[in-house]
């Protein structure tokens, strides 16, 4: 036994180690790469930071816009309203109803479905490690903020014509949902 706990520990420490000199690579690596390649880099990442500095300017009302319908949805009381009312169903399938919230935020907001999650993991009689606290926490880096994305980005280039996309994406959102609980369900369910 204390063979193989110092094995792990061994192992452990490499992976550290490891990590540590592939950040490092990748750091002095890419820059050293570029100006051996003849790129002037301290000029193109100062103009690419100028880039990213316009497109926040240009993304904020679309923001505004989503965290506040998210937020006024929430406040009313719809969420736990609707919770409340499909808690039922879904509980039986294996999406208890405190993590339910949490998969119709999900596509909205990326903060306030990792408000939900964090409610869940500090709630009492849940926690981290309730079968809810682990599926809201794979659920969470399952699915993606489908309606935050296309909003944001698509309204900050310009495009208009998105239907495709969404659908794209809420069937991505549906895909990861059923996996998580399915998952979930075979691990610790």
């Amino acid at each position: 036994m204390a063979l193989i706990a110092a094995a792990s520990a061994a192992f452990r420490h490499s992976l550290e180690v490891g990590s540590n000199w592939v950040l490092a690579i990748l750091v002095v690596g890419i820059p050293l790469y570029g100006y051996l390649k003849g790129v002037k880099v301290y000029e193109a990442f100062v103009e690419g930071a100028k880039e990213g500095f316009q497109v926040a300017v240009r993304i904020i009302p679309f923001l505004v816009a989503v965290l506040s319908a998210v937020g006024a949805f929430r406040a009313a009381g719809a969420m736990d309203g609707l919770a409340h009312l499909l808690g039922p169903v879904t509980s039986r399938i294996g999406l208890p109803p405190e993590v339910l919230p949490m998969a119709i935020v999900r596509p909205l907001s990326g903060g306030g479905s990792l408000g939900i999650l964090g409610s869940i993991l500090a709630a009492p009689g849940l926690g981290p490690d309730s079968y809810a606290g682990r599926l809201a926490s794979v659920l969470q880096g399952s699915t993606e903020t489908t309606f935050y994305v296309l909003s944001v980005y698509c309204g900050a280039a310009g495009i208009v014509r998105y239907r495709h996309s969404l659908v794209a994406g809420l069937c991505a959102d549906a895909s990861g949902l059923i996996a998580t609980v399915i998952i979930a369900r075979l691990l610790w369910g």
